[in-house]
């Protein structure tokens, strides 16, 4: 039994390690071709090859020259963070009280609501993408942020998961608040947020890289160049008037780096909290 359990463990972590090498492989190819000429790249393509005698730092000496379309790049970047942070915190909010409230209360219609949530888990967003488009336009919000971030902040998947991961947590809890005097924002607020931190930092890890590599509905309601978000700008460097490869590789290897910074730093949580919501309720 103990042989077949180490044979087990080894056939896991080999598994993975060719896993982990297959998602890992269009990374390291965009770091290379980060460092190499942008001729080079619409002769070959990206690539692992290595050379040495091809590959400079001209392509991030051109990322922070100050030239125009380099200034257009990190004011794509600034509009993307601006927007992912708002999002993210306004998305969690939202979903947190929305999840808190199906876990915790009981009332008329909570199971059917729920269930609204759970089919629209299930709806692509193609399919909403006109309606949604039309109702943005006649509520006078086309051309802003708040027509991006708006129709998401109830998110459905960050519901259902904060619905899952409060459903396991002891009534007792709230009602000793209620004993205490405590309002039911105070409740939420003082004993059941400090205990939601893993389940927040999962969603924030999801929502905001779904926010960040947004790039249909942002295309759709955005008409201002100078409120394009990092996807968009980046998609504006290819034309049929000339492919700009220098700045959008190294633009593209930049803009992984935030997402990869968030998910390295709250990594326990991550997985804490992913852990917690798929056992919990």
């Amino acid at each position: 039994m103990e042989k077949k359990n180490i044979s087990l463990s080894v056939l896991t972590f080999l598994l993975f390690t060719v896993v982990a090498i297959v998602i890992l492989i269009p990374f390291l190819a965009i770091f290379i071709g980060s460092f190499k000429d942008g001729t080079d790249m619409i002769r070959n393509g990206l690539n692992l090859k290595i050379e040495l005698d091809k590959m400079s730092l001209d392509n991030f000496k051109f990322l922070f020259s100050g030239a125009e379309e380099a200034r257009r790049y990190f004011m794509w970047y600034k509009n993307s963070m601006i927007l992912t942070i708002s999002q993210v915190a306004l998305t969690l909010i939202v979903s947190a009280f929305v999840g808190y409230g199906f876990a915790a209360y009981e009332f008329k219609g909570k199971n059917a609501l729920f269930l609204c949530v759970l089919l629209i888990m299930s709806v692509p967003f193609e399919i909403l993408m006109l309606p949604l488009y039309k109702q943005v336009g006649d509520m006078g919000i086309s051309d802003t942020y708040a027509a991006i971030a708006l129709p998401f902040l109830a998110h459905a998947s960050t519901i259902f998961f904060f619905r899952q991961y409060l459903a396991g947590i002891p009534k007792e809890i709230i009602e000793a608040g209620r004993i205490d005097g405590a309002s039911e924002y105070g409740i939420f607020a003082r004993l059941i947020l400090p205990i939601m931190k893993p389940s927040f930092a999962a969603m924030a890890i999801l929502n905001a890289m779904n926010s960040w590599n947004n790039f249909l509905w942002p295309l759709l309601v955005l008409r201002s160049d100078s409120k394009y978000t990092l996807p968009i700008g980046l998609n504006t460097l290819l034309s049929p008037y000339g492919n700009n490869y220098d700045l959008l590789i190294v633009g593209s290897f930049c803009a992984i780096l935030p997402i990869f910074i968030l998910f390295l730093f709250f990594q326990k949580y991550f997985i804490e909290g992913m852990t917690a919501g798929a056992v919990k309720g």
